[in-house]
């Protein structure tokens, strides 16, 4: 943070520790909260470079050892520990990337909204073969009614990739519960129905035009390039054509975008919270990132400087189908499992080591009670918003603080915060006496074509809560 935000921050949250009559004049709450949400235009630049110091560092690093290994005439098993790691770590990233999005989505990675679309998209949702704005409708309809089992995507999404759990539930089923996770498949259909939902939403969304769904062939198209296109072109370079192979993806490329360029907007899909960047320019804008990554990855190998697709699927696309789902697993659950719809009991603040929050809790997930109060807080004032909401008697009564994820930093000491897993048990179980909270404020950014639409839900999220 520079110096200009983290001062009116710690303004902000000093202002809020003193009584109302105690504070200057004009501020109070209210303009503490609007200090909190300003946003700029550089800030998270760094926070992203740093994501991607750490991704070159660990797939230059792996590939430093693996060469070491084979210079030195070690067998291949040499180069397992390694591998791990980095694919540890990279997932770790991928989930960053998963952050980075996430404030996209808020509008609050940047100020400037089409550089906030354009940042969130190349930078981090192209890469891991998504976009802002579906997932835009997946998580702000998680937002607006968090843990309503019919409107909120992400419960739906647990269960109909078989990963919701039962709450509340001890130490041990927790632990076996991740262990499934060991088993492969179980990660893969995780992350195809995250990815279904978050591609091509659902007929539940609140947030969908039900008359004006679009087809799905559209999405069809974009998903068979991403495959096609490699399949094509990594058996012409193997076996040394490689202009073929060059010819090969500029053809496909070209018949793509061309579909796209000539595709009925009718034909794609609609929603009550209007795009920023149209559907066909983001959808041509995906397949130009792939068609460049899958060049630049076409041109190191036929230039002899070294096994660039080998790299590829070990050390990116790998982690996007086991480490990566698995973090977002291990957060999906905890946020708001054994939770209510309560404002103040929906979630929790998780205080956590560098590693796990790193990969677990990315771009201050870690602050998730007060990111769902108010969501249009940048992550990297979060703690400060938590400091002014612990002075609200409401929150610090009922606002649940985590240390630790499977062990508190404090050990067994009387008095001590409950742990992530401990938090899942049946002594933090909702009681059943929370009115559901509906956030209409995560759409302060966006904007709204059918208001009506939306509002109709809220009033049914509401009297089925009751």
């Amino acid at each position: 943070m520079n110096a200009n935000a983290l001062a009116k921050t710690e303004l902000a949250t000093e202002a809020a520790r003193a009584p109302d009559a105690a504070r200057p004049k004009g501020v109070r709450r209210g303009e503490a909260i609007r200090e909190l949400k300003k946003r700029d235009n550089y800030t998270n630049f760094y926070h992203i470079g740093f994501v991607y110091f750490v991704i070159a560092l660990a797939i230059g690093f792996t590939i430093w050892s693996y060469h070491l290994v084979d210079v030195e005439g070690l067998g291949w098993w040499w180069d397992i520990p390694t591998t791990i790691a980095a694919i540890t770590v990279i997932g770790a990233s991928q989930h960053q990337f998963g952050g980075v999005i996430h404030e996209g989505t808020h509008f609050i990675l940047f100020e400037n909204k089409i550089l906030n679309e354009l940042a969130s998209d190349w930078l981090a949702a192209f890469p891991i073969y998504t976009s802002t704005f579906q997932f835009r409708l997946h998580h702000l309809a998680h937002h607006q009614f968090i843990n309503d089992p019919v409107r909120d995507p992400d419960w739906a999404q647990l269960h109909d990739s078989g990963h919701d759990l039962d709450f509340p539930i001890t130490h041990f089923e927790m632990l076996r519960a991740l262990g499934k996770q060991i088993w492969l498949p179980n990660l893969f259909r995780y992350t195809i129905a995250r990815a279904r939902y978050s591609a091509l939403g659902t007929v539940n969304n609140p947030y969908v035009d039900r008359e004006r769904r679009g087809e799905r062939l559209p999405t069809l198209a974009g998903v068979l390039y991403a495959i096609i296109a490699p399949a094509a072109v990594i058996p012409l370079v193997r076996s040394g054509h490689g202009a073929w192979a060059f010819a090969v993806l500029g053809f496909l490329t070209a018949v793509v975008i061309t579909y796209f360029a000539r595709l009925d907007e009718d034909k794609l899909p609609h929603a009550h919270v209007e795009t920023v960047i149209s559907h066909r320019t983001t959808n041509i804008s995906r397949i130009v990132y792939m068609a460049i990554l899958y060049a630049a990855l076409t041109a190191i190998e036929v230039v002899g400087w070294g096994q660039a697709w080998r790299y590829f699927g070990l050390l990116w696309v790998a982690p996007l189908f086991t480490t990566f789902p698995l973090f977002m697993i291990m957060r999906q659950w905890v946020q708001h499992g054994n939770a209510d719809r309560g404002r103040y009991t929906n979630s929790r603040v998780f205080l956590v080591n560098p590693f796990i929050r790193y990969a677990v809790f990315p771009f201050g997930m870690d602050y998730h009670l007060p990111h769902h109060i108010y969501a249009s807080v940048p992550h990297y004032k979060l703690h400060g918003l938590h400091e002014l909401l612990l002075q609200d008697p409401e929150y610090r009564e009922k606002g649940v603080v985590v240390e630790g994820y499977f062990n508190s930093p404090h050990g067994d000491a009387g008095g001590r915060n409950p742990t992530v897993i401990e938090v899942l048990g049946d002594k933090y179980a909702p009681k059943g006496l929370e009115e559901a909270y509906i956030d209409a404020d995560t759409l302060e950014y966006a904007k709204v074509r059918n208001p009506d639409a939306i509002e109709r839900e809220n009033r049914d999220s509401l009297n089925e809560g009751r």
